[in-house]
């Protein structure tokens, strides 16, 4: 792995990065996205992988700016990426870096990821017709979508599957969805690539990923009178790419009906046409399921990068509750890497809780913790949540956290227990419940394992640790924390998750209270002079 390195700014986090150094692949202007259809050109060639000391001179080479740039055709025509140099670092991490140094955090990492190829994960439009189909993202603060058919974040079996489906759209006659009318047959289109094949080695995984197709069909249900195209598209793609095929390139194919005319993409009816049901990744040490609906990560090399580091900071045999859970990654791969007495995963998206089932019945037999996934909105009696655990984990949405959840963090110390009969158990306290946000959450729940003790129920978070994808957002739920000194920050690591952009996915660990980071600067002191005798 390259190290690229900012110029004359110490300190700086240590930035990793792949770059690539022919100047002949160096742009000189920005060209508008070509509408040939013709495959995607070979990525360039990128040099094996060296280990720099961050306090030594680097070769010569070109600038970071240059070797770490874009290099795709379609950059200022679609609104995916918003920068094309420096994909090693953007300007945001500069601010980052100086945000946590005023918080406390002299040691603030940055880990640059894979810069291109690097999305697993895409949903875009279709538009144009079936003679000339458009399938991208939309021109920036408009609904014109722009054609990107040698995108550099796509992984490129994305770009490849995305080929596929035009060839299919052309041949077959399918009619992209016009906005204006609210006609045709294929409205959006949802790519998603796993990289999880046991059957190839581990080098040759990620390049030979296999996608899941999902078409969003312009229909109530799979019965609608242009459902006949709709399978003929289907099989199209699996007698093309599907797996008794040389190029097996399609994992499955699924259908989602919308006839909404905003701008929701997904409808509630799903349907499975063809390939395999289950859709399996590898993040976190364990195997995962997601359905087609359920939120997934992007950059899942990223992802998995984050999770390791975040597993370092969760002591072994811990009680964890993790909020905003999606279907669990999270809390599960916590529960198998660092055998946690109990995990519970809160959730609002109902349609994550069947990727929970199949996740959890994967596990090895030897995990053996008391797992629970249950669907609640976060920001109803967060308190509910808050008590019995030893960790809580939160990764909100964009907007950050709740409210009603700050306000419970904030006065973490203060917060008052009911004394509990030792005679009473769970299901009776359960029994007696009032309150239908938490009953909803209790009838909807999943448990694994053995029942969280009645003393775990006392027990209050000594550990926070916030994954954020929303920076701004994060900055102020990070000053709210920490403004009455009910938590410390003590670590905080950034990825690069979308490279391109002026975004940054933070990693932050907070411990309660205020006073141990003084007694630990003390300690600190202490033991320098001791050594300072020692000589």
């Amino acid at each position: 792995m390259v190290l690229c390195l900012p110029l004359a700014r110490p300190p700086s986090p240590i930035i990793s990065c792949h770059v690539h150094t022919s100047p002949t692949l160096l742009r000189t202007h920005n060209p508008r996205p070509s509408t040939s259809h013709s495959p995607a050109p070979t990525p360039p060639q990128l040099p094996p992988s060296l280990s720099l000391n961050p306090n030594s001179t680097p070769p010569p080479s070109p600038s970071p700016s240059l070797t770490c740039a874009l290099h795709c055709p379609h950059f200022e025509s679609c609104s995916g990426c918003t920068h094309e140099f420096n994909l090693h670092r953007p300007s945001i991490v500069d601010e980052a870096t100086e945000f946590f140094h005023a918080h406390g955090v002299d040691d603030f990492t940055f880990d640059s990821c894979k810069l291109w190829g690097w999305r697993c994960r895409a949903k875009l439009a279709v538009r144009g017709s079936s003679v000339n189909p458009v399938v991208g993202l939309y021109q920036e603060g408009t609904h014109n979508a722009v054609d990107i058919p040698d995108c550099k974040a796509h992984h490129p079996n994305i770009n490849a599957a995305v080929e596929l489906l035009k060839q299919g759209i052309t041949e077959l006659n399918i009619e992209p969805y016009d906005e204006d009318e609210g006609t045709g047959d294929l409205r959006y289109v949802q790519m998603a690539v796993t990289t999880h094949d046991t059957a190839l080695p581990a080098s040759k995984r990620y390049l030979n990923g296999k996608v899941q197709v999902s078409l969003v069909w312009n229909s109530r249900n799979e019965t609608s009178h242009n459902s006949q195209k709709l399978h003929a598209l289907t099989n199209f793609l699996w007698k093309k790419g599907g797996r008794w095929n040389n190029n097996h390139l399609i994992h499955s194919v699924w259908a989602n009906f919308q006839t909404s005319t905003n701008n929701i993409i997904f409808g509630n009816r799903w349907r499975h046409l063809v390939g395999e049901a289950d859709f399996w990744e590898n993040v976190g040490g364990i195997d995962i399921s997601l359905a087609p609906s359920s939120f997934g990560q992007a950059n899942t090399r990223a992802f998995n990068l984050l999770l390791q580091k975040l597993q370092k900071y969760v002591p072994y045999e811990s009680s964890v509750t993790d909020l905003y859970a999606g279907a669990g990654v999270i809390g599960i791969s916590l529960a198998a890497s660092r055998k946690c007495r109990s995990v519970r995963c809160v959730e609002i998206n109902k349609e994550s809780k069947l990727s929970f089932e199949k996740t959890v019945n994967r596990l090895p037999s030897s995990v053996d913790s008391s797992i629970s996934w249950h669907h609640a909105d976060t920001s109803k009696d967060p308190v509910t949540w808050v008590r019995g655990s030893d960790v809580i984990i939160v990764d909100p949405p964009r907007k950050g956290l709740d409210p009603s959840l700050i306000e419970i963090l904030q006065n973490i110390s203060s917060i008052k227990h009911k004394p509990e009969s030792s005679s009473q158990s769970p299901s009776v306290k359960d029994k007696d419940e009032k309150r239908p946000w938490i009953l909803r959450a209790q009838e909807d729940s999943v448990q694994v394992g053995s029942k969280v003790t009645l003393e775990g129920r006392r027990t209050l978070p000594q550990t926070l640790i916030y994954i954020s994808c929303g920076w701004e957002s994060f900055k102020e739920d990070c000053k709210s924390l920490l403004s009455n000194k009910a938590w410390r920050l003590e670590k905080a690591h950034g990825y690069n998750f979308f490279p391109g952009t002026q975004s940054i996915e933070v990693l932050a660990v907070f411990q309660r209270g205020g006073k141990a980071s003084q007694n630990k600067k003390k300690a600190g002191k202490k033991k320098k002079k001791r050594v300072k005798n020692d000589k």
